[in-house]
């Protein structure tokens, strides 16, 4: 009678052998990502910037506030660019030091315009109002799209029901950077209303990146050939589109693109890699966080009115 158990008894140690290895390689790939994001943010000189702060934001999830609090606090007090301190002053926001939220709105009311859309973009990626008045002003302004639908953006998550309809209008509108913005924002604060929007501008996009800014919010918003799309595009040829298809993957929570996402860890390009370390972290986390992304953020030009998305 002993035997008439052996073989279930050899699975069930086979089993066990192969979550072994499945935790150690799960292991691995964090510890890879990990070092992935510590590269990214040592990184110094204007390109290396905004990867390091994507960077940044890898970090504190992967359970590393004090290092980032550590490694941005003194490059805040040291930067006078209004935009890169709102960059900075967000990571900080996000590793647990919500005093900085006052830099944020000082920025936006303040009369550098330079820093007003990176100011309205970092609230709504930290889920802050600060100047409740300073974000109204920019939201019906008309003369930058990026600044009102960004404002409009941080109103819409804390509830405003204006600032989510001033998005939905600008995706039904015809100007093309006002149509890729608010696809992006709609793919993260939107909801099942939205899909069909979102699908019906698809042949309407000015440029593969805007298509795939709309595909991804797609996927975020669990439409199938959204999903499908943001797969294809992690292997697309511009490094701009491969980025922003890896942090939509972390963001649409797309498990099935993490064996592409390691693939990415060594790709050549930094902020690629940074994405993807990112998403990968969010992915394995059992209950990740509320999607709440970087966004069409810092053209690599950092010139202000520019809308090409660049999440994160």
């Amino acid at each position: 009678m002993r035997h008439a158990f052996w073989p279930s008894s050899m699975v069930q140690v086979g089993l066990l052998v192969a979550a072994c290895v499945a935790t150690a390689q799960d292991s691995a790939v964090r510890q890879r990502a990990v070092a992935v994001l510590r590269v990214g943010l040592s990184g110094t000189g204007a390109d290396a910037f905004w990867p390091a702060m994507h960077a940044a934001e890898g970090l504190t999830l992967a359970g590393f506030p004090a290092e980032v609090r550590a490694a941005l606090e003194p490059r805040l007090a040291a930067e006078d660019d209004p935009r890169h301190r709102c960059g900075l002053a967000r990571e900080l926001i996000r590793a647990g030091d919500r005093d900085r939220v006052a830099i944020l709105a000082g920025i936006l009311a303040g009369d550098d315009a330079r820093g007003h859309v990176h100011a309205a973009e970092s609230l709504f990626k930290v889920g802050e109002v600060g100047d409740a008045a300073a974000l109204q002003r920019a939201a019906s302004q008309q003369d930058n799209t990026t600044l009102r639908l960004m404002a409009a953006a941080a109103l819409a998550r804390s509830g405003d029901a204006a600032g989510l309809e001033i998005i939905r209008a600008a995706l039904r509108g015809e100007d093309p950077d006002g149509i890729m913005l608010a696809g992006w924002i709609l793919g993260q604060i939107g909801d099942a209303t939205d899909v069909e929007p979102l699908r019906s501008r698809l042949d309407d996009a000015a440029t593969p990146l805007a298509r795939a800014y709309l595909e991804h919010a797609l996927a975020m918003r669990g439409d199938a050939a959204g999903l499908e799309a943001l797969m294809r595009n992690l292997a697309a040829a511009d490094d701009v589109i491969r980025a922003a298809a890896a942090n939509a993957a972390g963001e649409a929570r797309a498990a099935a693109c993490r064996p592409r996402l390691v693939q990415l860890l060594d790709d050549p390009a930094l902020d690629v890699r940074i994405r993807a370390a990112h998403a990968i972290l969010i992915l394995d986390q059992a209950d990740g966080p509320p999607r709440a992304s970087p966004g069409p953020e810092k053209p690599r030009s950092d010139q202000p009115g520019t809308t090409r998305p660049d999440p994160g």
